[in-house]
Parts: C-alpha cells; sequence; structure tokens
C-alpha cells in the first residue's frame, strides 16, 4: 500500500509561500516600471499543483485518491491585446502621414505671408497701382520709375517665393533621405534593434523562458517604426522571432529565421511620415506649376498690351524679369504727349485673370493647411483613444498593485502560518511522543 508522507504538509505550505512570494515579486517589479515606455503589466499566473494520487486500499473506503499538492507558478504572463496593438500601429501611421502633411502645409502658407501689404497680393495691387498714375500723367518721369520699381518688386517677391518652396520641396527630400539610412532612429536604425532583439527573444523562447522584458522592447520598437511607414509582422517560423515588413517593399525588412536585416530598400507604398514626405514634395512641384501660370498670365497679359519692347521676359516665377527702362517704357501707342493708352489697358487687367489665378492658389494653399491640420487633429484623438485602450490592458495602475500587494503579502502570511503549524505538530511528532515500555 502506498502511504502519504508525514511532511506533505510542509512541502504544500513551502509551494504556496512560494507563490505568494513570486507574485509579490512580479507586483513590485509592475509598480517599479510604472512610468517606463512600452512596459506591459505582468501578472504571475497561479494553478494546482500535479496532486499525489493515492492507490486503492489506503483509504477506509477501499479507493483510490488524489491529494493536493498545493500551489505552482505556471507562468509569468504579459498582459497585451495583439489586436490592439494591430490598430494602435495603423493608425500611428495615418497620424504620422497625417502630422507630416499638416505641418509641410502650413510651412507652406506660411511662406505666402498673406495677407500683407509685401505679399504678392500686396504688390500686384501697388503694380497696378503704378499703371493708374501713368495713366494720369504719362509722360512723368517719376511715375514711370514707379511702374518699372514696382514691377521689379513683383517680379522678385514671384522668384523669390517659388525660390522658398523649392527649399520646403527641398527640405521634405532631405528628411525622406535621412531617415531612410542605416544610422540613428532611422529605419535602418529600427532594423536592427529589432534583429537583435528577434535573436535575444528566440534564444531565450528556445529554452523555455518568457522573455516578457524583452517583447516589451520589441513592440515599442515597432510602434516607433509605424509612424515611420507601413509595419506588418508574421511569426512563421512559431519560435518567437517576427519576420518584420516595411512600406510595401518585396522583401521582408527583418528575417525572423535569418535575422537578416535587408535595407535599404524600394518602398512601394510607404505610408507614415515617409510617404507624407513623399507626396509633399508632390503637392509642393504643383505649388509650384499654379505660380509658375500667375507669372505667365502676368507677363502674357501685360506684354501682349504694352508690345516691343516686352514689358517681362521670361514665363515662369523663377525667370520673370522686368525687361523696360524708363526710356522704353510706353504709356500710350502713339508716343504723343497724353497718350496713356497703355497704361489705362494694363490698369484695366486689375481684378481679372492674373489675380483671380493667383487668388486661386492663395486659397488653394490654404484649404489644404486648413484640412491637413483638421485631419491631424482627428487621427490624433484616434491615436489617443486606442492608446488609452492599450494603456487599460498594458498599463500598470498603482491602485490595483497595492490591493494586489496587500493581497499577496495576506496569502504569504497564511502560508507561513500553515507552515508554522504544520512544524508545531511535526515537532510534537517527532520530539515529544516517547516510546512504549521505556
Amino acid at each position: 500500500m502506498t502511504s502519504i508522507s508525514t511532511f506533505s504538509g510542509l512541502q504544500t505550505s513551502l509551494r504556496g509561500l512560494l507563490a505568494q512570494q513570486r507574485s509579490l515579486d512580479v507586483t513590485a517589479h509592475n509598480i517599479a516600471n510604472a512610468q517606463t515606455e512600452g512596459y506591459s503589466r505582468q501578472e504571475a499566473v497561479l494553478g494546482t499543483s500535479t496532486p499525489y494520487t493515492i492507490s486503492s486500499g489506503v483509504l477506509a473506503s477501499g479507493a483510490g485518491a488524489q491529494l493536493g499538492q498545493g500551489v505552482d507558478v505556471l507562468e509569468y504572463r504579459r498582459m497585451r491585446d495583439s489586436f490592439l496593438d494591430l490598430q494602435y500601429r495603423a493608425q500611428n501611421m495615418a497620424l504620422g502621414e497625417k502630422t507630416t502633411t499638416a505641418d509641410g502645409l502650413s510651412r507652406v502658407e506660411d511662406q505666402l505671408g498673406e495677407p500683407g501689404d509685401d505679399a504678392i497680393s500686396g504688390l500686384l495691387g501697388k503694380f497696378w497701382d503704378s499703371w493708374g498714375a501713368l495713366e494720369s500723367n504719362p509722360t512723368d518721369g517719376a511715375a514711370k520709375a514707379a511702374v518699372i520699381s514696382s514691377g521689379q518688386a513683383l517680379a522678385g517677391a514671384l522668384k523669390d517665393l517659388d525660390s522658398r518652396l523649392g527649399s520646403l520641396s527641398d527640405t521634405a527630400s532631405a528628411e525622406y533621405a535621412s531617415l531612410t539610412t542605416d544610422a540613428g532612429n532611422d529605419v535602418g536604425g529600427y532594423a536592427n534593434q529589432l534583429a537583435s532583439l528577434n535573436k535575444a527573444i528566440k534564444e531565450q523562447m528556445a529554452v523555455g523562458r518568457q522573455p516578457n522584458d524583452l517583447l516589451d522592447q520589441r513592440d515599442l520598437v515597432l510602434d516607433k517604426l509605424s509612424e515611420l511607414g507601413q509595419v506588418s509582422t508574421s511569426d512563421t517560423d512559431g519560435d518567437g522571432s517576427l519576420d518584420i515588413s516595411f512600406g510595401g517593399a518585396a522583401t521582408p525588412l527583418v528575417d525572423g529565421s535569418t535575422g537578416t536585416v535587408t535595407w535599404p530598400q524600394t518602398l512601394t507604398s510607404p505610408g507614415g511620415k515617409l510617404g507624407a514626405l513623399q507626396a509633399l514634395q508632390t503637392t509642393i512641384a504643383g505649388y509650384r506649376s499654379q505660380l509658375d501660370a500667375v507669372a505667365n498670365n502676368l507677363a502674357t497679359g501685360v506684354n501682349a498690351i504694352h508690345g516691343t519692347p516686352p514689358f517681362f521676359t521670361g514665363t515662369t516665377a523663377s525667370t520673370l524679369t522686368v525687361n523696360v527702362s524708363i526710356s522704353t517704357l510706353k504709356a500710350g501707342t502713339s508716343g504723343t504727349a497724353g497718350d496713356n493708352g497703355i497704361a489705362r489697358a494694363v490698369g484695366a487687367l486689375r481684378n481679372g485673370t492674373i489675380d483671380a489665378g493667383y487668388s486661386s492658389f492663395v486659397r488653394q494653399v490654404a484649404s489644404d493647411a486648413s484640412e491637413a491640420n483638421r485631419a491631424s487633429t482627428t487621427q490624433s484623438s484616434i491615436v489617443t483613444t486606442l492608446d488609452e485602450r492599450r494603456a487599460s490592458v498594458s498599463g500598470v495602475s498603482l491602485d490595483e498593485e497595492m490591493t494586489n500587494m496587500i493581497r499577496f503579502q495576506r496569502g504569504y502570511q497564511a502560508s507561513s502560518r500553515a507552515m508554522s503549524t504544520m512544524d508545531e505538530m511535526l515537532d510534537t511528532l517527532i520530539n515529544r511522543t516517547g516510546r512504549v515500555g521505556l
């Protein structure tokens, strides 16, 4: 027959002590990392130990049974919702794209300086005013000088604005290039971190360990990478390492099986900040084309009236230049004193196609910037909400941890008391029980 060990109760109490102690250790770890970026709350999952089987015949009933052996820690579970992670990264990518677009278009709008006397709209008004003054005094040298001066100021402003827009496009291009080099906190830098974390996680899981802190670090890097572009992951080998793809590239950024990092790559649909930087260059090119159209309409309209020599040369914002001097500027077609037909006709261009074209350009920029800011604000709210939902699952609540600490402390004390009781019983049995007849 199988007997039950006298010391079984001690072992059961010891398991209870150890389980409550480990739960307290996990609680302390949570509290210590309450403010750690990317940290996920952990818990010790408790379960009953493998019971001790008692053979039939030992009990009075003659039937067999199983005697409980206390509690064990089954695992140290990381509180994480993978579905919320996927949602967060998708929306964080959209936030990176919309925020970058909003910032870029706000800078474009700032370059216009509208409305303002020294902005192009104000300089157009002064240009038309100077022709009106020449119409009143067609032979006056000062009036002619004012026309030339206002034309030069307008052409210079168009050229300067075009140059500033070009600089913004170059800045976006340079930022894209800096984020796609293998250094620092760019895509290549994040890829190297992910490959290193993949290796460490794979090694730990191969020997049966649950590397929760390493998994948190990898998730944090994936969160940051998602702001730059589209991220997708898969665990094809089931060993804890992830295949990580980025920006629609044909080859994985990080190969989980081999640990290989493939960067740089051709990104077919980058999304995120990188996608916005690409799109911003295209958008600015469109704005510059609109500005060129304004310059072309201005040159074509004025030159058609002024005749030879043309008042302007060049048909784009970057090439527009005043081509006349006081001696060659014409107020009228006949050249006789008092002839002001040209000045009157040029002045009549005010509020026509030229002004309308520039106004349309300004409204387009303002509308795009406003819409981008609205979209960025809305997306920020979405990401904040998702982050709060993730925090409700993964975040550390100090109030909850303090409650757990008291609960585990009471459990530890109870297990300790049970062990003391068993010890006293055994002491009585071993040291105080005499032998009959001696």
